[in-house]
């Protein structure tokens, strides 16, 4: 069963552009994932310092091996530069039309 996964990041000012380069890093990793079917960034209009993923992963053993990969590691490592750290919230769709 798939899992859909959004996550809300929010950076310190000073480091928004590291955070967001750091963002950027695993998109681009994630998606080379066999078991990704979706990772996309988005940065809030009204405020830059807050990045949501939106993820769409084949299963929960797709995902834990996503959460084990080192760049991910790295960017949990790094989150003395976020005001807070991230928001996770798993979910799964309410219509599927």
């Amino acid at each position: 069963m798939p899992i859909y996964l959004t996550a809300v990041i929010k950076s310190k000012t000073e480091h928004r552009e590291e955070v967001r380069e750091t963002l950027l890093h695993m998109v681009t990793e994630s998606r080379k994932e066999a078991a990704c079917l979706q990772y996309d960034l988005y940065q809030d209009d009204s405020d830059p310092d807050v990045f949501v993923f939106q993820e769409i992963w084949e299963n929960r053993q797709g995902l834990d091996t996503h959460n084990r990969q080192p760049y991910l590691q790295s960017f949990v490592a790094s989150f003395g530069k976020l005001q807070r750290e991230p928001e996770v919230y798993l979910t799964q769709p309410v219509d599927r039309a």
